[in-house]
């Protein structure tokens, strides 16, 4: 037995030690954001320049010419990714020269064609927008056909390039005076690079008055890109600003060190808490929490993820949540040693009765993130993605790594009069003291009623406190090297003629100032060079248009119907149709709760709290359908096939309540620690989206315990003594 027990302690510590050795390397090679690192985030608006309909194809040239420019500035990992149908945005993480960012890819892209002493032949003028296409010379060779659309020009230019000595004619992508050269390219060997505007040198043996095919020893895919490129510089295509971002590399810095800080320090409380709370089984959690930490990183590594601020804040909170698959699997576990089973059996019943309810709590907070991935945009999508992956690790790593773990122990028989030491299980039948949730249900109704109604009074006599995500305007954060004070800074906004809305001091050297302009690019670079200078310090400027608030309202009412549709259709498949509307009308509880909370106490609300709401639909779902199975377990215990009576379906109701508000508040201390850590100690950017979410998780418990189980069984109270209506795969 104990030979057992010191190789089983020999295996964790390999683990443990195997996961620090790899966790360096990916930690050293995982990319950061530019709230982390650093660097410049424009989003522009593409339209036509001549009112034509703007097609997906336009759209794709383009951002691939933007991606072709960023070459240049020599950013490693940029992101360019098409939002909507007519938005691309822009994210250069390590840019230090945010001015000339701005320069580069703002330019309208000019295609135009040059002999070989760089003199200007003909421009994108000469071709039919978007007429470029993927061909194939005489011999079968991928080649590039041109439809010209002003013949007279191309045959005269053609005709008098073939009578030259050396006949080449050069395809130029943004040439640049006085940098760009024929004689640079090696005479055209590095024509068509990835670092060059020369998109290609051909020969010209005659003149041309109709479409014309480019070939050389072209591969396939160097067509394609060719193609790309040249109907990019022929299309007529604008790009309008409509939001930006700088963010100084100190920034970055700053928020990165604070926010992995309060990251530990939340993770070291869970694992105290575990430990205390379950002994041995807590420690075996605590060491599948440190192997999900690493699974989550090593998962988002692999599918290349930016790890952002709200990145690392899901995957913090995500380790709280994750810990509730084990606080369930141990609830179960007591449960069979209350009823007499013995250690090895009760493992095992425990952990066959708890997996299909951490299934369905997972997927429904699964479905919430894809919702959030696709309908999201930039540091939301980011969050989405982290979110997804926790919540699959979780599954993995939780249900099954640990479980082995604890099995393994669990099987040397050691622990089998030593029941407190394992699972703190105190050796005696333990009893669920019982309350009557269901007789004061009004009285939790009417907590709740009165928080919204005050929210909607605050919202109605002064409205939300809107950020310039959702109100359009420029924030700017300065980072001064010596005392601020409000007035000198209240009269530099009115020298600078633009609307004060509101200051917000960090410390005595760093300060948020809002104003109701949305800054252009020149002054968004005037006032970053005005602070910069005055106070010696960094400046982080944001701008958000109009437009980009338009669709960030758009698609924050849709990703909460979406994510509410799923949990609908999903919950009705696995249980029944009044748990969904229930589980709905509590999520609505939640989301009123938080909105009215920030309302009250005049808390801002911007892109991230859309994440936030969703988060808490997430989690709160989460645990209401952890309630919601044990009711469900409670029915099907019963020997007829008729609901119960009003009363034995009040009593049954309690009894189920009374089983899982422990295990609730235990899961919402331990996802509240790392929580509270990030608001106390992490970035200033995140404090109001961890805010939101530490409403929405007591909320969210709140809402499982006392509304949803209560509205379930005023649904049901109807159909006492009728017919239970099981589901297909329950017969």
């Amino acid at each position: 037995m104990k030979t057992k027990m010191s190789k089983n302690i020999i295996i964790v510590f390999l683990i443990l030690v195997v996961v620090g050795l790899l966790s360096m390397p990916i930690l050293k090679d995982i990319h950061f954001g530019l709230d982390l690192k650093g660097g410049f985030e424009v989003l522009y608006q593409v339209s036509s320049v001549d009112g034509s309909k703007l097609t997906n194809d336009a759209v794709n040239n383009t951002a691939k010419t933007l991606i072709k420019r960023i070459d240049v500035l020599g950013v490693t990992e940029p992101s360019v990714v098409v939002e909507g149908n007519d938005k691309i945005r822009v994210q250069l993480a390590g840019v230090t020269n945010p001015e000339e960012a701005r320069k580069v890819l703002g330019k309208a892209a000019s295609l135009s064609f040059r002999n070989t002493k760089d003199e200007l032949l003909m421009t994108s003028d000469v071709l039919k927008a978007g007429g470029a296409k993927v061909s194939a010379d005489e011999y079968g060779r991928p080649a590039v056909s041109l439809a010209v659309d002003d013949n007279d020009t191309f045959y005269k230019v053609t005709k008098a390039l073939s009578e030259t000595d050396d006949q080449i004619m050069v395809i130029w992508l943004d040439y640049e005076e006085g940098t760009d050269s024929y004689e640079n390219t090696l005479n055209g060997v590095l024509c068509g690079k990835e670092t060059s505007h020369c998109l290609s040198s051909a020969t010209v043996k005659q003149g041309f008055a109709s479409d014309v095919i480019i070939q050389g020893n072209f591969k396939e895919a160097e067509v394609k890109t060719l193609v790309e490129l040249i109907n990019s510089g022929s299309l007529p295509t604008t790009l309008t600003e409509i939001s930006s971002k700088t963010v100084a590399a100190s920034f970055g810095d700053d928020s990165l060190i604070k926010t992995c800080m309060a990251g530990i320090i939340g993770v070291v409380c869970i694992i105290a808490f575990m430990i205390i709370k379950y002994n041995f089984a807590g420690l075996m959690a605590s060491v599948g929490i440190i192997v999900y930490a690493f699974t989550t990183l090593f998962a988002f590594w692999l599918v290349g993820g930016v790890l952002t601020l709200p990145g690392i804040a899901a995957m913090v909170i995500g380790i709280g949540m994750a810990i509730d698959a084990n606080v369930i699997n141990f609830s179960r576990i007591k449960e069979e040693l209350n009823e007499g089973t013995k250690l090895q059996m009760a493992y095992k019943n425990g952990n066959k009765n708890s997996f299909m309810v951490i299934f369905d709590s997972n997927l429904t907070t699964l479905l919430v993130a894809i919702v959030l991935f696709i309908l999201g945009e930039s540091t939301v999508k980011g969050f989405a993605t982290m979110l997804i992956i926790s919540t699959i690790v979780t599954m993995f790593v939780m249900v099954f790594i640990t479980r082995w773990l604890l099995g393994m122990f669990v099987r040397t028989g050691f622990f089998d009069d030593k029941l407190k030491t394992f699972i703190n299980f105190k050796g005696k039948k333990e009893k669920t003291k019982q309350f009557d949730f269901v007789k004061h249900y009004l009285k939790f109704f009417m907590v709740s009623i009165i928080i919204i109604v005050v929210g909607i009074v605050s919202t109605l006599k002064s409205g939300l406190k809107l950020g310039i995500d959702f109100k359009g305007g420029t924030s700017i954060t300065l980072n001064a090297s010596v005392a601020l004070n409000e007035k000198d800074l209240t009269e530099d906004i009115e020298k600078m003629e633009y609307q004060l809305e509101e200051i917000e001091f960090i410390n005595d050297k760093s300060v948020i100032m809002k104003i109701d302009n949305s800054l252009s690019q020149d002054e968004v670079l005037e006032t970053e060079e005005y602070f910069s200078q005055k106070y010696t310090g960094t400046t982080d400027i944001g701008v958000v248009s109009n437009i980009v608030k338009k669709g960030l309202i758009k698609n924050a009412i849709i990703s909460v119907l979406v994510a509410s549709i799923f949990i609908v259709i999903y919950i009705s498949i696995r249980f029944r149709f009044s748990f969904a509307i229930s589980a709905i009308m509590a999520l609505l509880h939640d989301v009123l709760i938080v909105i009215s909370l920030f309302s009250i106490f005049k808390l801002e609300i911007n892109s991230m709290f859309i994440a936030a709401l969703l988060s808490i639909i997430g989690y709160s779902i989460n645990d209401t359908i952890v309630t919601f199975d044990k009711i469900r377990e409670k029915l099907k215990d019963i020997k007829t096939n008729t609901m119960p009576s009003k009363e034995n379906l009040r009593v049954l109701v309690n009894d189920a309540l009374s089983k899982t508000v422990g295990r609730s508040i235990i899961t919402t201390i331990t996802t509240m620690m790392p929580v509270i850590a990030l608001i106390a100690l992490g970035s200033h950017e995140i404090v109001n989206f961890n805010i939101a979410l530490l409403i929405g998780l007591v909320a969210g418990t709140y809402s499982s315990l006392f509304i949803a189980s209560q509205i379930w069984y005023h649904i049901e109270k109807r159909n006492a003594g009728k017919p239970i209506k099981h589901k297909w795969y329950e017969e």
